[in-house]
């Protein structure tokens, strides 16, 4: 430790005893480095600071008080040195005779309690010291019991030394009126000898004489001291001079101090010393200190300047503007600081902004990759890593994912805009916010502002200014939401606004990812400022944008998901499962329920957001995707086929080869199958699926698309039913008119014709095409088909005019396979009866032979029970 800070160590005092309000003078070390330093002096403890001279580091002179103890320490306490020690003791001595000043010890005093006195005489003092003395008090405290005699004895002569005081040299004077008198009489008497003798005017006289030898005298002393006390007075002044100068080193020694301090950064230390030499020298009349003080001035100036410049510097911390404010504040700065800093960075905010549209404009015109999020020059770290604190623990989670090294490059230039964006918004607004809190509530100041009433003046200023300080976080805002959407929305901004907030030359859409990923960006950014407690009708701008966005997410996944759904035909393969379906109908829930999950996000309500899910607008989209997806479904079967069905083998599943194409029939076949899929369970499960993401109205867009499918179904099942019943039923007249027959003039039956097998065969077929694909279908399909048959049989049986015998039995052997037809039924009864019994039998013979000989082939018109194989 240096010796300047080593404590103070009394080492001396003269006198060593006394009585009180003597005179001292204390010697030692390190006893202060000025007389502001010099903090605390008690002797016999008993502060004696009032009455203490500094008069240099080992030496002070003061005037002992009235201490209780008769001897003790005299202890030295300084700014830099602390409290101190004493290597020596003074003695106070007792006044022999009791006066008013003194104290006397009474044989059976009591002494008023310090409490009572306190009570009986709030805020006066004992001490004849304090600027608070109550003669009351002190009476009773120290003569309580001294008689008024002698009470009026004391006041009395403290009257006397009063007005001998006051006397001064007056009674110096009178003191000294005889020996004026005499001296007096004698020079009246030399003056009269010198009349008489007539000698006092003539030239050579005795006086005149006298007169020249006191004059040559005083000449040759002149001369002869002049150098001596010329030295001596210019000694004199010189030594004025310096004490004037060691006296007011302060004052003379600041401008160069400031000076050094404000290059050092100590603005604190020139704020305190401009205070004290304002306080000291602001209104004084001397020229050299006037001169000196308003250099002070200058300066001052001059570091006032500089603290505006560095508060209207951007970037800068909150921590530091509020600390230039305070300086400026406490050096009595023109004007209002703090709200020209508002000002400044209200505009340095916008400008950055502005700049980081231009910055990616540019680079986009030039081709440039992407620019880095984080902001460069900016010594903070990035807003959302900064925000990450604060939204988790509201949160739960972590604000942004880490993304891989190559994110930059791959992700669209305007969802990178807007993640910078937020960044300028996050980093910068909340500091903006919190310096206009500490502007309107006052904790911009010091205690010295505090004191100077410069608090009040703050939050009268932001009471005027509330309404610009609203409107600036209004363009704050509104410049935001611009900004996101001349990047995204521009169809939303009029033609000026595109100008100034657009530019992007990428027509390409983001797909519903990326709008995803800005809407969470843009959520961030209104937590962020909701935590900061700005009003709601401030942040509505971005709440309208956040709706928007989400309507604009929505509607470009339907129409990327329409898109996936056509795309489906080019993956249809044709092979069909165990159920007769293919893989179209889960690539189609496939895409849905991606569809669903990848606007979990964007369609989640938060608190003050509007439900997107249950807008009108919304459901009639979605009724329009699930149509135009069934379309897109309809349209497969014809666009690429790839794959075909054996049908004449064993197993028609283990027959799928890759080098053949499904026949159109087979494709008919194939999408009937998979409509009946689509209505039986693809809807179902489309419906929970939407309720489980909160979506309402799922029974209506159940109704219309399985209503879309079945007008589907109907008219492919009944192109399918054209094309494979019109040859059945067209080669029936043909055969059975072959080789000229006639139902009136024919031979005995032997069996059923030719033509009926044909038919049996072709529906066969029919059924072998139609279980390949799926088993469900083969009951509607044959009984369309056979009722189409027993139709046209039923019409040509009516057209015969006449039946011989045998042609009766014939025909009653045709169509005694088909009685389930109502159609045969219709045509049977048009027959003639055969009321033989011999007839009957030979009938039942017949069909007998057949159903024996067509066992096999008549099985597929009954139920069947048989389950495909499980591939």
């Amino acid at each position: 430790m240096s010796r300047a800070h080593q404590p103070p160590l009394v080492t001396g005092i003269s006198p060593n005893e006394g009585t009180s309000w003597t005179k001292v003078t204390i010697r030692g070390e390190n006893l202060g480095t000025g007389p502001a330093d010099l903090v605390g002096l008690s002797i016999c403890g008993h502060n004696c600071l009032l009455t203490a001279e500094w008069m240099s580091a080992s030496k002070i002179v003061c005037h002992v008080g009235p201490a209780k103890d008769d001897k003790g320490e005299i202890i030295v306490s300084t700014k830099s040195g602390g409290h101190g020690t004493s290597t020596v003791s003074f003695k106070l001595l007792k006044a022999e005779k009791i006066g008013i000043l003194d104290q006397s010890a009474v044989w059976g005093h009591t002494q008023v309690p310090l409490k009572d006195l306190e009570a009986m005489f709030p805020g006066v003092s004992g001490d004849f010291t304090s600027e608070n003395f109550s003669a009351t008090w002190y009476l009773i405290e120290n003569h309580s019991v001294t008689s008024f005699d002698q009470l009026r004895m004391a006041a009395s002569n403290l009257k006397k030394q009063a007005t001998r005081k006051n006397e001064g040299s007056l009674a110096y004077v009178k003191g000294g009126l005889s020996t004026f008198f005499e001296a007096q009489d004698a020079l009246a008497a030399i003056h009269q000898r010198l009349e008489s003798d007539g000698t006092e005017k003539v030239e050579g006289s005795m006086t005149q004489r006298l007169e020249n030898v006191l004059n040559r005298a005083s000449d040759t002393a002149d001369t002869l001291f002049q150098e001596v006390l010329g030295r001596k007075d210019k000694a004199d002044s010189t030594r004025n001079a310096l004490n004037v100068l060691q006296r007011f080193k302060f004052l003379f020694n600041l401008p160069l101090n400031i000076e050094r301090n404000t290059h050092k950064g100590d603005y604190d230390v020139v704020i305190n010393d401009y205070e004290k030499a304002k306080s000291l020298f602001g209104n004084t009349e001397v020229p050299v200190f006037k001169k000196v003080y308003a250099e002070v001035e200058t300066r001052i100036g001059a570091l006032r300047s500089l603290l505006l410049d560095k508060l209207l510097e951007t970037p800068s911390t909150l921590h530091d503007q509020k600390r230039y404010i305070r300086y400026l504040s406490d050096l009595h700065a023109p004007g209002d600081p703090a709200w020209q800093c508002i000002y400044a960075q209200h505009k340095w905010i916008l400008g950055l902004m502005q700049n980081c549209k231009e910055e990616f404009i540019n680079d986009q015109r030039v081709g440039l990759g992407a620019i880095a999020l984080d902001l460069e020059g900016d010594p903070r770290p990035s807003a959302l890593s900064r925000n990450r604190d604060t939204a988790s623990l509201k949160r739960g989670c972590s604000l942004r994912t880490p993304r891989p090294s190559t994110w930059r490059y791959e992700t669209p230039q305007q969802v990178q805009f807007v993640e910078k964006l937020s960044d300028v918004v996050i980093g910068q607004l909340p500091n903006f916010w919190k310096l206009w809190i500490s502007y309107v509530n006052g904790s911009l100041f010091s205690e010295t502002g505090e004191k100077s009433g410069q608090v009040e003046k703050s939050k009268k200023n932001a009471r005027q200014r509330q309404n610009d300080f609203k409107k600036m976080i209004e363009e704050v805002t509104h410049r935001l939401v611009k900004l996101v959407r001349g990047a995204l929305l521009p169809s939303t901004l009029t033609e000026l606004e595109l100008r100034l907030y657009g530019g992007w030359e990428s027509k390409t859409e983001l797909t519903g990812p990326w709008l995803t990923q800005v809407i969470h960006t843009v959520r961030i950014i209104f937590e962020a400022l909701v935590a900061l407690e700005i009003p709601n009708d401030l942040l509505q701008v971005i709440q309208d944008l956040l709706l928007e966005l989400r309507h604009h997410c929505l509607l470009v996944t339907l129409h990327h998901t329409a898109g996936d759904v056509k795309r489906l035909a080019e993956k249809e393969d044709w092979v069909v499962d165990n159920e007769g379906i293919t893989s179209l109908p889960a690539q189609f829930e496939q895409c849905m329920v991606q569809m669903l999950q990848s606007l979990k996000e964007p369609m989640e309500t938060k608190p003050g957001e509007v439900n997107v899910r249950n807008t009108h607008y919304n459901r009639t989209s979605f009724i329009y995707v699930f149509v135009n997806c069934l379309e897109q479904l309809i349209q497969a079967g014809t666009l690429h086929p790839v794959i075909s069905v054996d049908l004449a083998s064993p197993d028609p599943f283990s027959g799928l080869q890759e080098n053949f194409c499904a026949t159109p029939e087979q494709r008919l076949l194939i999408i009937l199958s998979n409509c009946q899929y689509l209505e039986k369970h693809t809807f179902l499960n489309m419906a929970e699926h939407f309720e489980k993401h909160g979506f309402t109205g799922t029974d209506k867009i159940t109704q219309v698309s399985v209503h879309a499918v079945k007008e589907l179904d109907e008219s492919l099942f009944d192109a399918y039913i054209e094309r494979k019943s019109d040859p059945i039923v067209g080669s029936l007249e043909p055969g059975i008119y072959a080789g000229y027959f006639d139902w009136r003039d024919c031979s005995t039956p032997t069996g059923v014709r030719n033509y009926l097998k044909e038919a049996l065969v072709n529906i066969i077929t029919v059924h072998a095409e139609v279980f390949t694909v799926s088993k469900e279908l083969v009951p509607r399909v044959l009984t369309r088909i056979v009722d189409g048959v027993a139709e046209e049989m039923s019409r040509l049986m009516q057209c015969v005019s006449s039946f011989s015998m045998n042609g009766a039995i014939q025909v009653h052997h045709t169509h005694a396979h088909a009685e389930f037809s109502a159609n045969f039924k219709q045509a049977l009864e048009a027959l003639p009866q055969l009321h033989s019994g011999a007839d009957q039998k030979f009938l039942e013979e017949l069909l007998n032979r057949f159903k024996s000989s067509m066992q096999l082939q008549l099985t597929c018109f009954q139920p069947s029970n048989v389950q495909p194989v499980k591939r």
